[in-house]
């Protein structure tokens, strides 16, 4: 075999690409019409609908616009479903700008204490690397929301609602993200220079009311109280003054965030299943809990996730979003589109190769409001609640099939009383520490 491209061997492949007509017919299509227009599949819009045999109702579809705060919007998704249900609601949202303020806020301290950790540690080493890569995105997880509730509570959006920076939250983070490299620099220039690790906090105390203003001028202040006033379906005034963030947690929303553990699904050689897994230098608050999972199979995934919802509540997930994805048809199945035949190919790797070679992880975070059980009993499809708007997916919604969640989901979050004793002490015990750059410390920030 050669070792360089030759000419001949660019005529060898012209030739057996124009023997084939169906590939003169696969690049016209695709020349004028781009690659996956071309490739959609007409048969599955046919056959994968919009109908469940199992849904939950929820308000108005809602839209995280410009910003990457899907697993924000997705947790507040699940919790606002709550207090709609039980105050008789029609509609109603949580502010995601207040957990959005305090997220960057917590990130910030994260991050510099991460910087004070490793001072020792070479620049262009991959962990400083790391670190600096992205001090604090938009991203989250379903334990980094959790630390935020648990602090600082939530507070309706009329408390705080959007701003342009947090609907648009590009200028506003890279503007921070910057200052807190430069913060970075200072603190290892400052410890190579002899100062004391007081001396370096001090430092980082300046640094963070830094991030405190460029947030308050971005983002507005949040609230310490505020009154609650609203009116019902059968058109009755609530009103409730003086509320802190946290009363109004504990008072409507009512769900504890730590009765809730996440089970993922990830078949790759170094992770074996029913084991507990956590990320090092991953988090937000510095004090709150860590982020962790427990492996298992992708059926108890399902079936914990089938059980909430027969129970009345909807399912916070993360997945691969991109993969096989109609935006307009709200589809995610993997007949989406005829590659192969269009592209005269196949793919063949597995969802635990896919991993181990950076072609998947999970990218998004969204809810699960139902599910279509078979005449078995089995799942064939999911209905899933969206936070890109109304008029992405079929007014806001996306269907799922059965199987593209075994091959594309990595997360669900239920609450322990769904799960088998032995999974619970599975998730328990003491976790595996995965390297900050493995694959399933991912952050949900599609937008």
């Amino acid at each position: 075999m050669e070792t360089v491209v030759t000419k001949e061997k660019l005529q060898e492949f012209e030739d057996h690409f124009d023997a084939d007509r169906s590939n003169q017919v696969a690049m016209n299509a695709v020349i004028h019409n781009g690659l996956l227009k071309s490739a959609q599949n007409y048969e599955a819009e046919r056959e994968t609908t919009h109908e469940y045999s199992l849904t939950l109702p929820q308000g108005e579809i809602t839209n995280q616009k410009k910003s990457g705060r899907c697993w924000m919007f997705a947790t507040l998704n699940f919790l606002r479903y709550h207090v709609i249900k039980d105050m008789n609601l029609e509609n109603f949202e949580l502010s995601q700008n207040y957990t959005l303020f305090y997220d960057k806020l917590e990130k910030a301290n994260y991050f510099l204490e991460s910087i004070l950790e490793t001072l020792d540690e070479a620049v262009g080493s991959r962990l400083i690397d790391h670190l600096l890569r992205d001090p604090l995105g938009d991203g989250g997880q379903w334990d980094m929301i959790c630390n935020l509730i648990n602090k600082y509570g939530i507070v309706p959006k009329s408390a705080m609602p959007e701003t342009e920076c947090s609907s648009a939250t590009g200028e506003m983070t890279a503007v921070m993200t910057e200052k807190l490299r430069e913060d970075a620099c200072i603190l290892r220039k400052a410890h190579a220079e002899g100062a004391s690790m007081e001396e370096l906090r001090e430092k980082k105390e300046a640094m963070m009311e830094t991030i405190y203003s460029i947030l308050c001028i971005c983002l507005g202040k949040p609230p310490k109280t505020f009154d609650f006033e609203i009116q019902d379906k059968d058109k009755k005034f609530h009103r409730d003054l003086g509320l802190t963030p946290q009363e109004f947690y504990q008072k409507y929303v009512k769900i504890n965030m730590n009765d809730y553990i996440s089970l993922i699904n990830a078949p790759t050689s170094d992770k074996p299943l029913h084991r507990s897994y956590s990320v090092k230098f991953l988090g937000n608050v510095k004090e709150g809990r860590e982020v962790r999972y427990v492996n298992v199979e992708s059926e108890v995934m399902k079936q914990a996730a089938i059980a909430q919802m027969k129970d009345g509540h909807p399912v916070w997930f993360g997945c691969d979003v991109g993969k096989e994805l109609s935006r307009d048809g709200g589809r995610m199945d993997l007949h989406t589109y005829c590659k192969d035949e269009l592209l005269g190919t196949t793919f063949t790797m597995t969802k635990g190769e896919r991993v181990e070679y950076g072609q998947s992880l999970m990218t998004h975070a969204m809810v699960f409001l139902g599910v279509n059980l078979d005449e078995n009993g089995k799942p064939n499809r999911w209905k899933v609640e969206n936070s890109w708007g109304k008029d992405s997916g079929k007014d806001g919604y996306y269907v799922m099939t059965d199987e593209w969640f075994d091959e594309y989901m990595y997360q669900v979050v239920v609450n322990k009383k769904y799960l088998p004793e032995e999974i619970i002490k599975e998730y328990e015990s003491e976790p595996i520490m995965l390297e900050p750059w493995d694959p399933m410390g991912s952050l949900a920030v599609t937008l």
